[in-house]
């Protein structure tokens, strides 16, 4: 098993720094969806197995921040460990797994290209016994149905250079994953970014991989698998650590949160709010939008126990759109951060909204199709549409962006204040994350992740025939206050002085025009 390990190592290694000419950023991509993926906290340990020359161990370091602690394995007993990983990484040589590792566990596992049909059962069995109960594991696979690896196999072994990987299809990885006795076990075809593509055509495919990793037929052609698994037990109770990490941001937020149906999502995401960014927190305006369960009942009792939660109930006509103003009414904090209820899983990850707050950005939106987002089956209608209004919008507005419709937002007050929200159901996300650009607003987006809806999240109120329509009117309207000043937001404020930017978090992202800081 040794031996195929190293020889796995090495392989990979080799492609990355002679073959693969966009490996820096790939790299990149593939640790921040792992920190999405598990949702990772500070403080929480990572095992790296097959760590190599320490590529991807610097983009861990990166992505985590130095918070948290790192143990990358090599199998290589030759190569020295890189000099900027001295004092964040514990490297450990091994000769015998799990050697050293022998009764150790660790919250994850992470590894690129290591799994091979002579030894994938033991190492699997090897990892399951490393993880602490609850843990998780995410693989980077070697897709075999990838069509250019298939050429390129074929005409290398021709020339007598076969490639030395035995590699697994998609469904043998899930059933060895389940068989050894993960759950929550999912494999995805991932990545269309991949060689022979040179840089020059890498920003087009960017766009285009989070559709094809979701189109059904074409996503097996991919690059790579994604595969995901938790040791037992499914429930296991978060760390209680605290991301409020900006001094200046305490007591300074109002989140609003529209309710429909949340029984069951209200409480676990008021609690992981307190538990994540007590120190933020001003007020929790949770609108109450006519549910038929008990969400209202449940949120009173939350307010009995902390007086910064206000109810606010609306009798109707229903609306996300229609709540969330009525939330942004009431709400007083210097900035207000905008979500819905079943996004407390999201928590984590939302840190770096608050980070490029304190940078200086007026807006940040949760982007869902950045490079570094995870998209695992995602509704390939609301993917296509995404897509197609975000490229017309850009076309009729004269502004470059990749994903500001989600409602994961976080404003100044200032922004907030000068909003003029008309469309009463989901297009109203449309409304607040394209008026505060054409405003003037400095915008940032940062990378969010979605991995499908679990059944204790509820189900979606989202209707894309109903609510679709809204989103064109929005873009409609926008375009006519900005050409001509006529139209329903021909008083929305269009800024003279400064021309609205928006920058995403890709390293070729869009960078902004000027530097970003409050509009005077």
């Amino acid at each position: 098993m040794l031996q195929t390990l190293a020889l796995r190592e090495k392989t990979r290694d080799e492609y990355l720094a002679r073959r693969d000419p966009i490996a820096a950023d790939r790299l990149h991509w593939r640790a921040q969806s792992f920190r999405h993926m598990v949702h990772l906290l500070p403080g929480q340990s990572i095992l790296e197995i097959g760590c190599g020359q320490g590529l991807f161990t610097r983009k861990l370091i990166q992505v985590t921040h130095g918070r948290n602690p790192i143990t990358a394995v090599t199998f290589d007993s030759f190569e020295e460990k890189p000099a900027d990983c001295q004092e964040l990484v514990e490297r450990i040589v091994i000769e015998e797994f799990p050697g050293p590792l022998e009764g150790r566990q660790f919250d994850f596992i992470v590894a690129m290209d290591m799994l091979d049909q002579r030894n994938c059962a033991a190492l699997l069995q090897e990892v399951h016994e490393l993880l602490n109960p609850g843990g998780q594991v995410v693989f980077y696979e070697s897709n075999p149905w990838n069509i250019v690896l298939k050429l390129r196999r074929g005409l290398t072994g021709l020339l007598g250079r076969s490639d030395p990987r035995s590699l697994l299809s998609r469904r043998q990885l899930y059933e060895l994953m389940s068989e050894v006795g993960f759950i929550r076990v999912f494999a995805v075809f991932n990545d269309f970014v991949f060689a022979p593509l040179s840089p020059r055509f890498v920003w087009l495919f960017r766009n285009l991989s989070i559709i094809f990793e979701n189109a059904p037929g074409i996503r097996t052609l991919a690059g790579s698998i994604l595969v995901h698994g938790q040791k037992p037990p499914r429930a296991v109770e978060r760390p209680a650590v605290s991301l409020a990490l900006h001094g200046e941001l305490r007591r300074s937020l109002s989140v609003v949160v529209p309710c429909y149906n949340e029984e069951m999502n209200v409480a676990p995401l008021v609690e992981g709010l307190k538990r994540f960014y007590d120190d933020y927190l001003y007020e929790i305006i949770l609108v109450d939008d006519n549910s038929r369960d008990g969400t209202a009942t449940v949120i009173r009792g939350l307010a009995e126990k902390d007086s910064r939660i206000r109810l606010l109930s609306r009798i109707g006509p229903n609306g996300v759109g229609r709540a969330l103003l009525e939330g942004y009414r009431a709400a007083t904090g210097r900035y207000v951060l905008t979500m819905d209820c079943d996004f407390q899983h999201l928590l984590p990850d939302i840190a770096d909204l608050f980070d490029a707050a304190v940078e200086g950005y007026d807006v940040v939106v949760g982007s869902r199709f950045s490079r570094h987002s995870v998209l695992l089956n995602y509704p390939f209608g609301k993917i296509l549409a995404n897509r197609g209004f975000h490229l017309i919008a850009q076309l009729l507005l004269f502004r470059r962006f990749r994903d500001l419709t989600n409602n994961l937002k976080l404003f100044r007050r200032e922004v907030v204040d000068q909003l003029q929200l008309l469309e009463p159901w989901f297009a109203v996300n449309a409304e607040t994350g394209l008026q505060p650009l054409l405003m003037g607003f400095q915008v940032k987006e940062v990378p969010i992740s979605w991995i499908n809806r679990t059944p204790e999240m509820g189900l979606s109120s989202f209707k894309l025939a109903r609510v679709g329509w809204g989103y064109w009117r929005v873009l409609g309207r926008l375009w006519l206050r900005c050409l001509f000043g006529i139209g329903a937001y021909r008083t929305l404020p269009l800024s003279k002085k400064s021309r609205g930017t928006c920058r995403t978090d890709d390293p070729e992202g869009l960078k902004p025009i000027s530097e970003p800081g409050k509009l005077g």
